[in-house]
């Protein structure tokens, strides 16, 4: 067999369906292998978009994200959608082309050592020197992208190799059984617990799993036990439930993190180093228990008095099986804090000026999007304001990013959540910095014929660090920028676009562009000006009295 048909009998044994991508003529074999096999080549405008795409397929469905492009610079565009992956624990495969190695005779013409340039930010990188190499190559780098912790995992094929002919057979992939908690870990869990006053669940970035999330809802619904969330945490239980204390959106001083303060005892589920703690520990504080796949990273606030380390739904599924509800557990610890969160929350969701404010535009959001309909955020301030106070109501509904917190992933996620769920509401939202990063995948969308909602918040500036800027007592400088009108914009690629120009209008727009198949963009300009005022004044002041 051809080396190229070889390598893309790997993938379909593995269960690809789609390449995300933009071929070079060092990947002309294998996209020719594509073109005669059941898998589907998406056909992007820039490689970011498509490592975006793909790490966001492996986010949603737990499998493999394939995405492919040719040698020198559009291999080094894959580093941020690497990076991407890799901190944010999606499993994703890059295959990137080379020139031959064997007999090459353009010297180092667009030649980088791509496989060291990926070695930091991927679990495994490897350049395939022999045809034979190929089935072995792609089924590890498969099981160490898809292994606690999932991540990004890189393969070059050069020219020559992918030409080359072999007899060598494609492995099966197998499915090995994670190891579980030694039940020592698991009773002293159970009697931590059980002798805690006011025991805290806090759910992380590792607890987001089908399994997982099917176990902690049969764990609090046997235990009362309250619980809170991560950013990357958001959605594995619905936050709908009254046991909901809150998101750590903030860095510190919000409702939530007064809630977990109260905490005597905080049962930190699936944590990630990647996102920052909601608490520092203090030597003779409250305790922690630490349930994860990995056992725990111990800093000078971070030390857990007990580790449960194995898979993290078996271990809930254990400690729930032996627990029994405490009638000295004060469940209703938080509920102060709960209410004052609403009404905090709800004023400022009420207030009806425009341009618009981002905690209205949540609202908004939310009350037209449908309960399994998924939003994609990319980066900015108001990504702090959706994972506050957007409700998620199940797992994977509001996709952002808290770890690489990468600029120009929003767009790109939206399409390929719409691949993955074609029959669910797909809208981002995105600032009109990180939406001009990869807006040029406005004319995949349409070339796909996806339906998607783009609502894009504009303030003509980078935003985020504008507010930094001012916080830290810096003159206002370098940070102003222009737009394209975003209407003709959308309009040339043969999107739709809408413009909102009253308060009231953004809620009606989403709400016809989710009922009409097309692409729509919608640009809705946004007022930060009072992020201060609802973060610092109102927010202290509500919260202190508490």
């Amino acid at each position: 067999m051809k080396a190229s048909d070889l390598f893309v009998k790997a993938l379909e044994t593995e269960g690809v369906q789609y390449v995300f991508g933009i071929p070079g003529e060092e990947n002309l074999d294998l996209l020719e292998s594509i073109r005669k096999s059941n898998i589907k080549l998406i056909l992007t405008r820039h490689e970011q978009g498509a490592g975006f795409m793909a790490a966001t397929y492996g986010r949603l469905t737990g499998q493999v994200g394939v995405c492919l492009s040719t040698l020198g610079p559009g291999a080094t565009n894959l580093v941020t959608p690497a990076a991407y992956a890799q901190l944010g624990a999606m499993p994703m495969m890059m295959i990137t082309g080379q020139k031959p190695i064997k007999t090459s005779k353009q010297g180092r013409f667009q030649v980088i050592d791509v496989v060291d340039m990926m070695r930091p930010i991927t679990k495994y990188t490897t350049q395939v020197v022999s045809a034979d190499r190929i089935p072995s190559a792609v089924r590890e780098a498969f099981r160490l992208a898809q292994e606690e912790r999932p991540g990004a995992v890189h393969i070059e094929l050069p020219e020559d190799i992918a030409a080359e002919s072999s007899d060598t057979n494609i492995l099966t992939p197998t499915t090995p059984r994670r190891p579980i908690a030694e039940y020592k870990a698991i009773n002293r869990a159970v009697e931590m617990i059980e002798a805690a006053q006011t025991p805290l669940l806090l759910i992380a970035a590792g607890s987001n799993r089908k399994l997982t999330s099917k176990m902690l809802r049969e764990f609090v619904d046997k235990t009362g036990i309250p619980f809170a969330t991560t950013q990357m945490g958001k959605g594995v239980l619905n936050e709908n439930d009254p046991l909901f204390v809150g998101n750590t959106a903030l860095s510190d001083g919000d409702f939530v993190h007064r809630a977990i303060k109260r905490a005597d005892l905080i049962i930190n589920i699936g944590h990630d180093v990647v996102e920052k703690p909601p608490f520092f520990m203090e030597e003779g504080g409250q305790k922690v228990i630490h349930i994860n796949f990995d056992s725990a990273s111990v800093d000078p606030v971070y030390f857990p008095q007990l580790e449960v380390v194995g898979d993290i739904a078996n271990s809930i599924w254990q400690i729930k099986e032996q627990i029994e509800p405490q009638a000295h557990w004060q469940n209703d610890a938080y509920n102060d804090l709960n209410d004052a969160f609403a009404d905090h929350r709800d004023a400022a969701q009420a207030d009806d000026r425009f341009p618009i404010l981002p905690e209205r535009l949540v609202r908004d959001v939310r009350s037209a999007m449908p309960d399994d309909g998924i939003v994609t955020l990319d980066n900015g301030v108001y990504k702090i304001w959706f994972a506050r106070n957007y409700p998620a109501y199940s797992p994977n509904t509001l996709l952002l990013d808290n770890a690489l917190a990468t600029m120009g992933a929003g767009l790109p996620s939206a399409m390929a959540a719409k691949l993955v769920y074609p029959d669910r509401a797909v809208l981002s939202v995105c600032g009109d910095g990180g939406f001009m990063m990869n807006s040029q995948e406005l004319e995949t969308a349409v070339r796909l014929k996806l339906h998607i909602v783009v609502v894009i918040m504009r303030d003509d500036a980078y935003g985020m660090i504008k507010w930094k800027q001012a916080n830290m007592n810096f003159d206002e400088f370098g940070l102003d920028y222009g737009n394209p009108d975003f209407v003709k914009y959308a309009e040339s690629y043969g999107a739709k676009g809408w413009r909102i120009e009253t308060v009231e209008g953004l809620h009606e727009r989403i709400e016809h562009c989710l009922k009409e198949p097309a692409v729509h963009v919608i640009d809705c300009p946004v007022d930060y000006s009072l992020n201060d005022a609802t973060l610092n004044h109102n927010l202290r002041e509500i919260s202190e009295k508490l």
